[in-house]
């Protein structure tokens, strides 16, 4: 799933996410995004929505993952800290192969 802006709509998206107003569905999870639909998500003022597709990540896996050992160098010798950081990294790696 991925966030989109309504500029980057284009038909044959599909939403990962409903389009809601208040607690009215105004286009169910699954749509299938037409240019009617896309025009008439612009004249809602909708700015961003949710749709199915792999987000690509803005730095690679490798300086991810440096930055992390990096944070945590100071208090590596920390029980927790260890924990903490092992949830991050497995988060992490996680987010450049779960797509």
């Amino acid at each position: 799933m991925k966030k989109v802006s309504i500029n980057e709509l284009e038909e044959g998206m599909i939403l990962a996410k409903p389009i809601l107003r208040g607690s009215m569905v105004i286009l169910a999870e699954g749509t299938e995004l037409t240019s009617s639909w896309i025009s008439r998500i612009d004249d809602m003022g909708i700015e961003n929505l949710f749709v199915e597709g792999v987000v690509e990540q803005a730095i690679p896996l490798e300086e991810a993952l440096a930055s992390l050992d990096a944070r945590f160098m100071m208090v590596n010798d920390a029980p927790y800290m260890s924990l903490l950081k092992k949830i991050l990294k497995e988060h992490i790696e996680g987010l450049y192969h779960d797509g």
